[in-house]
């Protein structure tokens, strides 16, 4: 699974459905979100005033599963690790494989994930706990309220890692270059500042250790939909499940700006 076609095809033979940080490095992550036609353009409207969480890598026509921009012959029914199922704001199932759920008036997007600057980070030194603990990033839901648009609203959610304050202005540096897939951190420290009570406690992954001497670095993301499906309730969301990503073909290195 050392390429993203090798774990989209064990992903579909149901040979894995875990996470993936740090599988198929070299290419790019996404998040999943799949909606009926009717809630398409205000969704994406909503990706257009929250470009930071919800930075859109490509949209399928209505009704097709193929990602034609970023995954050509892929199948966004079956290639998610894991999916989550949400009907009138409420998580009703969470498969290893959508069929069963998928309609023909569905549109799927694919949005930027934050798995794809990690290898940056790692080639600087930087720590990616999650990685180093083998266990799901933590994420949070957060007090900040994205921009409304149509039908959707709801809070911004974070995922999280823990660094030095040195290592986190580096990090900073790196990953304010990868706008398509959440850019820099959208806060440090102080993680009541953001309405998060206890660190040791994410709405979505798994704790993970911080070290003496080291603060929380947010990062703005993906997971930010699943929240919103939660405020807003759409008659039927697809998403994948935090931190079981699609793994499209294209290049991290090429949504870096130089």
């Amino acid at each position: 699974m050392l390429d993203a076609a090798g774990l989209r095809a064990a992903v579909r033979a149901g040979e894995y459905a875990g996470p993936t940080a740090g599988l198929a490095p070299g290419f790019t992550q996404a998040n999943l979100v799949a909606l009926p036609e009717a809630d398409a353009f205000d969704f994406l409207r909503f990706c257009v005033q929250n470009p930071k969480p919800c930075p859109v890598l490509d949209v399928t026509d209505p009704g097709s599963p193929e990602p034609a921009q970023t995954a050509p012959g892929a199948d966004l029914r079956t290639d998610v690790p894991r999916y989550r199922v949400w009907r009138d704001g409420e998580l009703v199932d969470e498969p290893t494989d959508a069929s069963d759920h998928w309609r023909e008036d569905l549109v799927a997007f694919l949005i930027g994930c934050s798995f794809t600057f990690e290898r940056a980070l790692q080639a600087e030194g930087l720590p990616i706990r999650h990685v180093e603990q083998g266990v799901n990033v933590p994420m949070y839901r957060t007090a900040v309220d994205c921009t409304p648009a149509g039908r959707f609203s709801g809070p911004l959610v974070v995922s999280m890692r823990p660094m030095r304050p040195d290592q986190a202005i580096r990090a900073t540096q790196i990953t304010s270059r990868y706008g398509p897939v959440h850019g820099g951190p959208v806060h440090v420290g102080a993680p009541g500042a953001i309405g998060i009570e206890d660190l040791a406690a994410p709405d979505y992954g798994d704790r993970v250790e911080i070290r003496d001497g080291e603060v929380p670095v947010f990062w703005a993301c993906g997971v930010t939909p699943q929240a919103v499906a939660a405020a807003s309730r759409p008659a039927l969301m697809i998403t994948h499940a935090p931190g079981h990503m699609f793994l499209t073909d294209l290049d991290d290195d090429r949504l870096a700006v130089l």
